[in-house]
C-alpha cells in the first residue's frame, strides 16, 4: 500500500507512535489509510453541514475495510464574496485549495482520498487536485440547496440579488426586498439554481469522479446525502483495491461528455475555466474551439434557473444527470466506454429515465437546438469570450450597442444604480481579469442589477459572471486589459457588435484606429501589491486557458 511510507519497518517507529496518540494502533494501520478532505465552515450555507457527510463517508470506509483521517480545505462564498474586495479571493482560492490538499496527501501517504466540496472554487480546487495527485479518489458533495417559496413561485439568491435593482428602481420597497432576502435561501447546501457550484457538483458525475446523484439530490434530504456519503466510503476501497486512478478517469472522452451535458443543461460559464485548469492538471489541452464545437451539436434540453423557472430538486426529480446524460446519449454525442468510479456511462445510464418531462425535454424537442453556452471570437476577443447563450433572451442574441466604460466592478455598479446606463448601452467593465482584477471577479451585482431595474443592455467584461448571472453578460474576454487587450482600447461612444448565433463580437473600429490606441496606451498599476493576490497576479495565465498558475 502506498501508505507503507508512513507506517512500516523499523525506521517507522516514531511515526507509528504519533499515530497511537492520535489513537490508530496496529489494527487501524493494518488498513488503507484514507483521507478524509473536508470543506466545512461555518461562512458558507453550502458547506455548514459538512460534518455530517464527512462522518457518513468515514462510517462507509470503516465498514469497507478503511482507516478514515479527516482533514480540511478552505472555502469562499460567492455570494458573501460578491461586490466587495473578497471577491478578488473566490477564483484565486482554488489554487489554494488544490496546492493544500496536494501538500497533506504527500506529507501523510494516504492509499485514497474522499473529497467532500460543494461550492463553487471548491470542486474543481479539489478535482485539480485529484488530477494532480494521481491517488484513487472519489467526490461526494454536499448537495444543493432548496428553493424558496415568495408568493407562489419558487425562489433563490438571484432573486435576492436581482431584489436590490428593483428597489434601487423604485419598482419594490424595503419591506418587500426584505420579504424577499428572508424567503430565496431556506436551507444549506449550494444555492439551488444551476449555478457554478451545482454545475461542477453534476458534471463531477460526468467526469466519472462522483456517484449518481452527486448533483443533485437536495442538501436537505439529509438521508439520501448520508447513504451517498456512505456509499463513496466503500467505493474508495474498491478503487484502491483494483488501483484506479482518477487518469484514468479524467480522460479526453471524459472532458468531451462533461462539455455536452455542460451545453445540454445549459451550465455556468464558468465550466469553461474549470474544465480547462482540471483538463490541465491531468495533462489534456483543451481549446475553447472545443466547447463551441461541441455545443453546435448539442441540443439545450434543460432550463434551470437562471434561465428558467425549474431548480435543482426539480431536476433531481425529473431523473437527475443520469437521465440527462440518457437522453443526449440518443444523439450519440457521449462517450459511452468513459470509465467513472462505479464502471462506464454506458453502466450508470442504463436504468436512468425521465420522470418529469417538462423539466428535461427530449433530444427531438430541446429548448434550443444547441448547447448554452456560447464561445464569441472578434477583433474585441481574439482569444475568445464566454456568454451563457441559455440565459439570453431571444431579442437579445443580436445586439449593437454604445459603449460605457468602466475600470471596475465597483465603478459599473455604481454608474448603473445611479440611472447613468440606459437601453441601448453596452456596459464594458475591465481591468478584472485574472491578472487585472486581480482574481476575476464574478460580476453578479451587475447583471442583476440591470435585470432588477429591466434595462435593455448587454454588459461586457474580461472578468466573469456568476452562474446566476443572466442576460447579454458576455465574459473572459481574452486577452484581458491588463495585458493590453482589445477591451483596454474601447473608447466611450463606440459602437460594440454582439452576435451570438454567429459567435461574433466586434468592437466597430478600424484596425488602423486600434493600432494607433494601442501604441498610447500604458500598463496600470496593479491594483494590489502585496499579499497572496500580488503574487497570484503574477503568475496567473489567461482566462482561455483556464487561469491556471504558471
Amino acid at each position: 500500500m502506498r501508505s507503507d511510507v508512513v507506517k512500516k519497518g523499523a525506521t517507522r517507529c516514531a511515526h507509528r507512535s504519533l499515530f497511537n496518540a492520535m489513537g490508530f494502533g496496529p489494527e487501524d494501520l493494518n488498513k488503507p489509510l484514507i483521507g478524509i478532505c473536508n470543506s466545512f465552515t461555518e461562512v458558507i450555507p453550502g458547506h455548514i453541514h459538512l460534518r455530517e457527510i464527512a462522518d457518513a463517508a468515514k462510517l462507509g470506509v470503516a465498514a469497507a475495510g478503511g482507516t478514515a483521517l479527516e482533514f480540511p480545505a478552505i472555502g469562499v462564498c460567492d455570494g458573501i464574496a460578491m461586490g466587495h474586495t473578497g471577491m478578488k479571493y473566490s477564483l484565486a482560492s482554488r489554487e489554494l485549495i488544490a496546492d493544500s490538499i496536494e501538500a497533506v496527501a504527500m506529507a501523510s501517504g494516504f492509499d485514497g482520498l474522499i473529497l467532500i466540496p460543494n461550492c463553487d472554487k471548491v470542486v474543481p480546487g479539489m478535482l485539480m487536485a485529484a488530477a494532480r495527485l494521481n491517488i484513487p479518489s472519489v467526490v461526494v458533495s454536499g448537495g444543493p440547496m432548496l428553493a424558496g417559496r415568495y408568493q407562489e413561485h419558487d425562489i433563490s439568491v438571484s432573486q435576492s440579488f436581482e431584489a436590490a435593482g428593483k428597489f434601487a428602481a423604485g419598482l419594490i420597497d424595503e419591506a418587500e426586498m426584505t420579504e424577499i432576502e428572508a424567503a430565496s435561501c431556506p436551507s444549506c447546501g449550494s444555492c439551488a439554481g444551476l449555478f457554478t457550484a451545482n454545475t461542477m457538483n453534476s458534471l463531477s458525475e460526468v467526469l466519472g469522479m462522483a456517484l449518481p446523484g452527486n448533483g443533485t439530490i437536495p442538501a436537505a434530504y439529509t438521508g439520501a446525502r448520508r447513504q451517498l456519503a456512505k456509499r463513496a466510503g466503500h467505493v474508495i476501497l474498491d478503487l484502491v483495491k483494483n488501483d484506479i486512478k482518477p487518469l484514468d478517469i479524467l480522460t479526453q472522452k471524459a472532458f468531451e461528455n462533461a462539455i455536452t451535458v455542460d451545453m445540454g443543461i445549459g451550465g455556468s460559464s464558468n465550466t469553461v475555466l474549470h474544465l480547462t485548469a482540471i483538463a490541465h492538471e491531468a495533462g489534456i489541452t483543451i481549446p475553447p474551439t472545443l466547447f463551441d464545437e461541441i455545443s453546435r451539436r448539442t441540443p439545450y434540453i434543460t432550463k434551470l434557473s437562471p434561465a428558467g423557472t425549474h431548480h435543482m430538486q426539480d431536476l433531481n426529480e425529473a431523473g437527475g444527470i443520469s437521465a440527462v446524460m440518457k437522453e443526449l446519449s440518443k444523439k450519440g454525442i457521449l462517450h459511452m466506454d468513459a470509465l467513472t468510479v462505479t464502471g462506464t456511462i454506458a453502466d450508470r445510464i442504463k436504468h436512468a429515465k425521465i420522470t418529469r418531462p417538462d423539466v428535461i425535454h427530449s433530444v427531438d424537442t430541446p429548448y434550443r437546438k444547441q448547447g448554452g453556452i456560447a464561445m464569441l471570437h472578434g477583433n474585441l476577443a481574439p482569444n475568445y469570450a464566454v456568454v451563457k447563450a441559455s440565459a439570453v433572451v431571444e431579442d437579445m442574441l443580436v445586439y449593437k450597442g454604445t459603449a460605457k466604460c468602466f475600470a471596475s466592478e465597483e465603478e459599473g455598479v455604481n454608474a448603473i444604480m445611479d440611472g447613468k446606463i440606459k437601453n441601448g448601452d453596452v456596459v464594458v467593465i475591465r481591468y478584472e481579469g485574472p491578472k487585472g482584477g486581480p482574481g476575476m471577479q464574478e460580476m453578479l451585482n451587475p447583471t442583476a442589477v440591470i435585470t432588477g431595474m429591466g434595462l435593455k443592455v448587454a454588459l461586457i467584461t474580461d472578468g466573469r459572471f456568476s452562474g446566476a448571472s443572466q442576460g447579454a453578460a458576455i465574459g473572459h474576454i481574452s486577452p484581458e486589459a491588463m495585458e493590453g487587450g482589445p477591451i483596454a482600447l474601447i473608447e466611450d461612444g463606440d459602437i460594440i457588435s454582439i452576435d451570438i448565433p454567429n459567435r461574433k463580437l466586434e468592437l466597430e473600429v478600424s484596425d488602423e484606429e486600434l493600432a494607433r490606441r494601442k501604441k498610447n496606451w500604458k500598463q496600470p498599476e496593479p491594483k494590489i501589491k502585496t499579499g497572496y493576490l500580488s503574487r497570484y497576479a503574477r503568475l496567473t495565465t489567461s482566462a482561455n486557458t483556464g487561469a491556471v498558475l504558471k
